[in-house]
């Protein structure tokens, strides 16, 4: 069986930038060993593969080890294949998934997701943590399916080098590390060897708890944000209650055909 295959990189406007996210569409599913095999055949943090489903679209997110709930910036690589090259013309794409109905909009400066607002209850979080991230214990510490980590400067976040062997012994989906930004509100990096993903370039996902956190903060519903992975993804985000808006651009990098 052959099936198109397109690359894209996420939340950036230009290729080598942003998250890359391959995204395969589909006329019906493929059983789910075999979306597996190509997710890990393809090696990007994730796969999304799409099957249109009425007004919707079915959508489903694999990293190289496990299929995920939520993926910010394959939804987003997803959304630019369907409207800039497969030619959707509709005024938004809707997506069935996991974490419920995701509505994705072309702007004039990119693409507009609409996805659930996830805030975090303050924990103590385990010593291992913060061994691994190699800092000092903070109080500064959230969780719900990944640990947040705040810190006080761009400049701390910037320097982890976590020992990511005991960085996979933590309890969680992933940490975020995040900071107040020198040039933009609020910077952050995402760690999460336990699914296969030792640091993710952009992490559409982890905004939707950042967000709601320095919204709170900052005492203001629209800011800016960066994540500051060595290929570097900027965001526009807004806290909407119990939603969370995520704008960003993306371009193509690859066209291509897969054979299974």
């Amino acid at each position: 069986m052959k099936f198109p295959i397109f690359q894209v990189d996420a939340f950036t406007d230009h290729v080598f930038g942003g998250n890359p996210a391959a995204v395969v569409p589909l006329t019906e599913w493929l059983p789910v060993e075999t979306m597996q095999q190509i997710a890990m055949e393809n090696n990007l943090s994730e796969t999304a593969f799409y099957v249109k489903e009425h007004e919707a679209y079915g959508l489903r997110w694999f990293t190289p080890q496990v299929e995920v709930d939520l993926c910010g910036h394959a939804t987003l690589a997803t959304a630019h294949v369907l409207f800039h090259e497969l030619g959707f013309t509709g005024a938004e794409l809707l997506f069935n998934t996991k974490s419920g109905r995701l509505v994705v909009k072309k702007t004039n400066d990119g693409y507009s997701m609409n996805f659930p607002s996830d805030e975090m209850p303050q924990v103590e979080a385990p010593p291992i943590l913060f061994q691994a991230l190699g800092i000092k214990r903070t109080n500064k510490t959230f969780k719900t399916d990944d640990y947040m980590v705040v810190l006080e400067s761009e400049e701390q976040v910037a320097a982890l080098a976590p020992d990511f062997k005991f960085l996979k012994e933590v309890d969680a989906r992933g940490i975020i590390v995040t900071a107040p930004g020198n040039e933009i509100d609020f910077i952050s990096r995402f760690f999460a060897p336990q699914v296969g993903i030792d640091e993710d370039p952009v992490t559409g996902s982890a905004h939707t708890k950042t967000t709601p956190f320095w919204a709170k903060e900052l005492g203001k519903s629209e800011l800016t944000a960066r994540q500051i992975s060595k290929r570097v993804g900027d965001l526009n985000v807004k806290h909407l209650g119990d939603r969370v808006e995520l704008e960003g651009k993306a371009v193509t990098f690859l066209r291509g055909e897969i054979e299974v």
